[in-house]
């Protein structure tokens, strides 16, 4: 979250000595004989599953390995790797920029954005004073920086220069990610045959909710056969209005926004106005009030030291009981000098009763969201996506927060099978478009007006815009990863061929340039926890948004009902954590097992 120099020297002097620790007790051999001595049928279910997973991850972890030297020197070096991995995409991101002087070129760019840029110039050119009108402007590859480029920029010039620099990040020297890839696959699948397993797929599969490769396949086929023919008609429809022949692929992010505003007559910074930071916040907590029955309040900088002036610590406490069950950390704003991109939550303290004093799991929440203007004379004002993954990355942190285990191993997040994880974030998503929750945070910052209803109806509309194209696009992403992990490679090692080979199914209408160099910034396969797993995002999007289904079959206009409900959730998706297993708690909320028929609906898939 605070990346420097002196910082990387430290974690990667530590690194080998963590990882060597970790491995020493995971495969003790002590330690798994006395777990495997246990009798399970005498245990509770989440002490069972504790157990169960323990001996798993030991399994996995190598304990059976007459010699495990030549594993332990793997693991080290995929932790090493990782780590090479994110900083590799995070300097190669820093390193490029663009300098704007043209006003032609910013012509009908919002406000908004040409004052971001216009304060990066400013300060390349010595420290001027920044000039919104005349520049200069300064693009970067921080993604509130690159997606306003994208969006909005008028210049095919400069929108070519800026995608080709954001998709070849970390693929030239002296950060090039290429050898990191080679070397991390060839590493996984040794180590998979040291384990036993054919593949890295097939590993990773063995500890999530979906049983195999087969299973993965069949829901993203089921999806691709209603998304691909959507997304072919919404590339035509924009490909029509560009007048273009043909798109490029830093054409497509420009003339979508255009289509977006001819359809809907409503842009991102129409709604910005509306979307302090504050005002999101507020919604966030109201919304987690109603539902779980919990009240967040800002805590004092006497609590809790904070890394930057802009991070911000919050209590938890139950609303009926008042006793504080929480805390979190929330660093809202990008830093593109010392922060990486994209939106996490993590684990500062987990709740565990084998530790004195941890009954207050605290979280981190983190995202990357537009910062407020240097001068001061406006708060951070969000686009709507902003907003969404602020509840995203609330609903990770909220799994972590009110879990009900103290059994620190299926606590919270911990022990969660990793394609049932973003349940919880993708289920808070939803409420961003509640008549309720949105009306009640969506209040302008200057006049205190609420949201106009036509406003409202549009967004709501918006919602299901691009949804073919952005379906397609998350199947071609986790197909590639497990492509990607199915060994031997049956591209002769070429990534990239990989890519390309399923680029021709799940990304015909938008094939991948011969250039495209995306694979070696694609942090969530290769240095995040994702490898062979991308595809949990649709994976629990099915769930997510089955669960929102039982709040629109009960009534969202029915408080009490909405309340139930809410508990509900609370007691089961967010209270039993890893404790029970995945298919068994959503079926506990429920009353059955998942169907995608909800979230063919939510997308207009259906």
């Amino acid at each position: 979250m605070k990346n420097s120099d002196e910082l990387r020297v430290a974690y990667q002097e530590s690194q080998p000595d963590v990882v060597a620790a970790f491995q020493k007790m995971g495969q003790s051999k002590a330690i798994y004989d006395a777990l495997s001595s246990i009798d399970l049928d005498s245990l509770p279910p989440a002490e069972r599953r504790s157990v169960e997973g323990s001996l798993k991850s030991m399994r996995l972890g190598g304990v059976g390995l007459e010699d495990p030297t030549r594993f332990n020197e793997i693991k080290s070096r995929l932790a090493e790797l990782s780590t090479t991995f994110s900083n590799n995409v995070l300097d190669s991101t820093k390193a490029f920029s663009l300098t704007v002087t043209d006003s032609s070129d910013m012509e009908g760019v919002p406000a908004t954005a040409k004052a971001m840029w216009a304060t990066e110039g400013g300060a390349t050119e010595g420290g001027n004073n920044a000039n919104n009108e005349d520049g200069p402007w300064k693009i970067t590859l921080d993604a509130p920086s690159y997606l306003a480029c994208m969006q909005h920029v008028p210049s095919r010039s400069v929108r070519e220069a800026v995608w080709r620099g954001f998709n070849t990040r970390a693929s030239v020297a002296p950060h090039d990610n290429l050898p990191v890839i080679q070397e991390t696959l060839e590493l996984r699948e040794e180590m998979c045959g040291i384990l036993g397993f054919a593949d890295y797929a097939e590993l990773s599969l063995s500890r999530k909710m979906a049983g195999s490769v087969e299973e993965v396949e069949e829901m993203s086929e089921s999806l691709r056969e209603r998304a691909e023919v959507m997304a072919f008609e919404e590339l035509a429809e924009i490909t029509a209005l560009s007048g273009q022949e043909k798109l490029d692929p830093w054409d497509v992010g420009f003339w979508s926004e255009r289509l977006k505003e001819k359809k809907f007559s409503l842009t991102d910074e129409e709604l910005r106005p509306y979307f302090s930071l504050d005002a999101a916040l507020s919604g966030l907590f109201n919304v987690c009030d109603r539902l779980f029955g919990v009240t967040i309040t800002q805590g004092t900088s006497e609590e809790a030291e904070t890394w930057n002036p802009d991070v911000k610590y919050y209590n938890v406490h139950d609303s009926d009981t008042k006793e504080h069950i929480a805390s979190f950390f929330l660093d809202p704003y990008s830093r593109p000098e010392d922060k990486r991109g994209g939106a996490w939550m993590d684990v500062c303290l987990g709740k565990s009763s084998a530790v004195p004093n941890r009954d207050v799991p605290v979280a981190y929440l983190t995202c990357n969201s537009s910062p407020p203007a240097p001068a001061g004379d406006k708060p951070a004002l969000m686009t709507f996506r902003e907003v969404e993954t602020l509840f995203h990355e609330a609903g990770h942190g909220l799994q972590h927060m009110l879990t009900e285990e103290r059994n620190g191993d299926v606590a919270g997040i911990n022990g969660v099978e990793w394609d049932a994880v973003e349940l919880p974030s993708q289920f808070m998503e939803n409420w961003c478009y509640d008549r309720a929750t949105l009306f009640g945070m969506a209040k302008h910052y200057e006049t205190g007006e609420v949201l106009p209803e036509e406003y409202y109806e549009k967004l709501v509309g918006m919602k299901t815009f691009g949804s073919g194209m952005m379906c397609m696009r998350q199947l071609y992403f986790g197909q590639t990863d497990l492509a990607l992990h199915q060994f031997p490679p049956s591209d002769g090692g070429d990534v990239f061929a990989t890519q390309r080979r399923i680029a021709a199914k799940y990304s015909p209408h938008l094939p991948p340039l011969s250039d495209d160099r995306f694979l070696c910034s694609f942090a969530h396969i290769f240095a995040g926890g994702y490898a062979a797993g991308y595809y949990s995002y649709k994976w629990a999007e099915v769930m997510s948004a089955d669960a929102f289904g039982a709040f629109e079959e009960g009534g969202l206009e029915d408080e009490k009902e909405v309340r139930r409900l809410g508990r509900l959730f609370r007691e089961t998706v967010l209270g039993l954590g890893g404790g029970v297993e995945p298919a068994e708690v959503f079926k506990r909320f429920r009353g059955r097992k998942m169907s995608s028929e909800a979230l063919m609906r939510h997308t207009g898939l259906m």
